[in-house]
């Protein structure tokens, strides 16, 4: 059963399947390509009946830095990070645009719709498309220092597989949604948002003591078990929130904000513009935009 990936490690190990995303380079900022290896590996251990037990985690010093940006906010002109028009002279499309990120979406849930549990495995970075990756795993287990959240979700961003309204509930989400703000492993086991924060040098060893337990397991029950608990979770309309959350993704990039900070990014760089976007002062302040009337 071997498998050549550009962007990730798939590896044996009892029965143990362990992915690593692979592009410490970049902090494992997601590629174009990466969400579709990510979901053909878990379908890998899923069609192989000696895996018991998935665990996901990133190479090098991150898990994952969200999706690789910097070259799509920087290049001036129109791009599939934000347009007025296409190459062709047409103005954007949502459907276009839903169409490419629901199917990012689709692969990463593939880690929820799994078979068998899966376990991200965190250290570093868990920031932006990469909490996606992560929260979508059934635990997640961090480093006490490492940092996890959504800070697109101030401008250029929604999460689309909403699953902080799932792992934390409604006001715990808008704690981090309505903010932006990164915390550490230790607030986020505390908030309840992952399973536990251990020390940098016990996460390898946590991670194995469970994925070791839940190996011993028969898979028919560790299917019954998540296969339960799933539908009890997606009865509550994930579908339906997944789709509003792609969609709302793609209008964030196209708002009057989301334009300036596209412009930011091709005129000062795309660190300056998240510099900018993340610090203390209102955000696009001056833009024109219409008023609201509530």
């Amino acid at each position: 059963m071997s498998e050549t990936f550009q962007h990730l490690l798939y590896e044996k190990d009892g029965r143990i399947a362990r992915i690593t995303l692979n592009r410490p380079d970049r902090l494992n900022a997601i590629a174009s390509g990466m969400p579709r290896e990510i979901a053909r590996a878990v379908e890998l251990a899923n069609e192989d009946d000696d895996i018991h037990v998935i665990v996901l985690t990133g190479a090098g010093r991150a898990f994952s830095a969200g999706y690789d940006l910097k070259d799509f906010a920087e290049r001036r002109g129109n791009n599939q990070g934000a347009q007025a028009m296409d190459a062709d002279g047409r103005p954007w499309d949502p459907m276009v645009d839903f169409n490419m990120m629901f199917a990012n979406t689709k692969d990463f849930m593939s880690l929820w719709r799994s078979y068998k549990p899966t376990i991200a495995k965190v250290r570093g970075f868990a920031v932006a498309g990469g909490s996606d990756i992560a929260l979508c795993c059934d635990l997640v287990v961090m480093a006490e220092d490492a940092k996890i959240g959504y800070p697109p979700a101030r401008v250029w961003g929604c999460p689309t597989t909403a699953m902080w309204a799932y792992r934390l509930g409604v006001e715990k989400a808008k704690r981090m949604l309505l903010t932006g703000d990164l915390i550490t492993g230790r607030e986020a086991a505390e908030m309840g948002l992952v399973l536990e924060a251990v020390s940098e040098e016990r996460l390898d060893a946590r991670v194995d003591e469970l994925a070791e337990r839940m190996a011993g397991v028969p898979r028919n029950q560790l299917m019954m078990q998540k296969l339960m608990l799933n539908r009890a979770v997606e009865q509550m309309g994930m579908e339906t929130t997944q789709m509003i959350a792609t969609l709302f993704d793609g209008i964030t990039r196209h708002s009057p904000e989301g334009m300036w900070f596209k412009e930011m990014a091709e005129e000062k760089g795309f660190q300056e513009a998240v510099k900018m976007r993340d610090g203390g002062t209102p955000i696009a302040e001056g833009v024109s935009r219409p008023t609201y009337k509530f």
